[in-house]
């Protein structure tokens, strides 16, 4: 009897020891991620999340097969095949088009920022959001500076509407990869339900913007400015245009997202032209190792903690289900980062029996919440971090000027509207 309470004794002492240590790593990692790196360690977000997903296994928290299992391998093959197709995009010069067109438009700033906001806002609504930003940021800045404007404004106004344009689809972002891959709500339902109050949150930046600004937005025209030279790739601008129509259509039809993503990706990787080496090297390898190893986490901390110490059902809301997950969504999203709090509050919503207008809401909350700081998102970090390499210093405290009343109003009006439909 002696000897097994002793071994009943170890046991515990074990559980326990694994449990703190799994608690100190989960803490790191999300620390980690939510500041973004751990510069004295030369450590990443993706660097991070390996390093923490690793340890995890090695403490035993969770065996290899377990985390093995706990990767969404849907949302990463969508999340390659889309930066398949937006590569391709770039080197056919896709985007330089649309900034041209852009720019030749354009006769006052208002119309400028306008045309700004809603092409970076519905661009990111096919593509991914942090893809918009990194092809537009440095050819917006040359634009601005040729026409002598105030570049701030229209900096901000290209991050938060390509934050605010990615919530009406499912390929928009990663949260909204997460959500419409666990959620399975078709593309098209998906869409029809999220893509107004995105179009109506992309004319709120208009409007904040140009009274916040309302030096930079008087009624004077603007002088053309150099446009920036690009080059053309027409059979390939030709393929990738038509592969992409037909994703699109394919989606609408209801075929699988991710299936549908990866064989237009296997098909702009058969050509003549160009060496998929070249494709293979532009890829966010790190973005992918980062959302691998944030599943593991997530699904770690989930196993440990949250199934035991908290439950999310529908007795949990004492009011209004859909305020009071915007706000969880929101503040989590800010505290932890927009994507792995999706992947936390994704966990307690698959217990939820027809949750479809909980699912919207999580990808509405998470999407807008990342407007409200400049570290709220990574499309926001990517403008700051461009601008700066061109001599433009983008500041926190300037970001809030703006940051602040688009997340209120946008979530208010995202709100009203989940509660309408």
């Amino acid at each position: 009897m002696i000897y097994i309470l002793i071994i009943i004794h170890q046991l515990i002492k074990k559980i326990m020891l694994i449990e703190s240590l799994t608690f100190i790593i989960i803490l790191f990692a999300l620390i980690g991620i939510a500041i973004g790196s751990y510069p004295n360690f030369r450590m990443n977000r993706a660097t991070i999340a390996l390093v923490a997903s690793t340890a995890l296994i090695i403490i035993g928290a969770i065996t290899l097969d377990q985390a093995f299992k706990a990767i969404d391998i849907s949302t990463i093959v969508l999340i390659f095949s889309m930066m398949i197709l937006n590569i391709n995009l770039r080197l056919s010069g896709f985007f330089n088009i649309i900034t041209s067109k852009i720019i030749s438009f354009a006769k006052t700033p208002k119309q400028l920022l306008l045309l700004i906001i809603f092409s970076s806002g519905l661009l990111s609504s096919i593509f991914l959001n942090d893809t918009i930003v990194i092809m537009f940021t440095p050819l917006i800045i040359s634009v601005v500076i040729s026409l002598k404007r105030n570049p701030i404004p229209y900096l901000v106004a290209l991050a938060t509407s390509a934050n605010v344009g990615s919530v009406a689809t499912i390929v928009g972002n990663p949260q909204n990869m997460i959500v419409g891959i666990l959620s399975k709500i078709s593309f098209t339902q998906f869409a029809l339900k999220l893509t107004p109050i995105a179009l109506i949150g992309l004319a709120i930046i208009w409007i904040v913007i140009v009274l916040v600004y309302k030096s930079e937005f008087g009624n004077e025209k603007l002088y053309a400015g150099i446009e920036p030279e690009y080059r053309v790739y027409r059979p390939l601008l030709i393929k990738t245009t038509i592969i992409l129509v037909i994703m699109l259509i394919a989606f609408n039809i209801g075929f699988p997202i991710a299936l549908t993503a990866l064989s237009g990706a296997s098909l702009l990787l058969i050509t003549r032209r160009i060496k998929p080496e070249r494709v293979f090297l532009e890829i966010d390898w790190s973005l992918l190792i980062f959302f691998s190893g944030l599943f593991i986490i997530t699904h770690t901390l989930n196993e440990y903690f949250i199934s035991k110490y908290f439950q999310l059902n529908k007795s949990l809301f004492s009011g209004n289900m859909v305020f009071d997950l915007s706000l969880v969504s929101a503040a989590l999203s800010n505290l932890i980062s927009n994507v792995p709090a999706v992947l936390l509050i994704s966990r307690a919503l698959l217990k939820i029996n027809n949750a479809e207008n909980l699912w919207l809401t999580l990808a509405m909350s998470s999407t807008f919440a990342g407007n409200l700081t400049l570290l709220g998102s990574v499309a926001n970090l990517i403008v700051a971090e461009s601008a700066k390499k061109q001599g433009i210093k983008l500041g926190f405290m300037e970001y809030l000027k703006t940051g602040i009343p688009i997340t209120i109003i946008t979530m208010i009006l995202g709100i009203i509207w989940l509660n309408l439909i």
